[in-house]
């Protein structure tokens, strides 16, 4: 994977918080903390479209489901 250098400010109370995971979590590194923040954010943003679009799902799809098809069939 290819990795981009990022230089960022954070409040003294973030710095700390990812000095204790990074110690109780044996990771490698500050960056390994936060990659690991993102991805649990990336996951959120992306449950939640999800969860939109099967709000989105028609109804009438309901009776293709049951219509007694198989995967085989197609």
């Amino acid at each position: 994977m290819h990795s981009e250098k990022l230089s960022i400010s954070l409040s003294s109370y973030l710095v700390q918080f990812i000095e204790q995971y990074k110690t109780n979590h044996q990771c490698k590194s500050r960056s390994q903390v936060i990659e690991e923040a993102l991805e649990l954010l990336r996951n959120r943003e992306l449950e939640e479209a999800y969860r939109e679009a099967s709000n989105e799902v028609d109804s009438a799809w309901d009776g293709v489901v049951g219509d007694g098809l198989t995967d085989e069939t197609w």
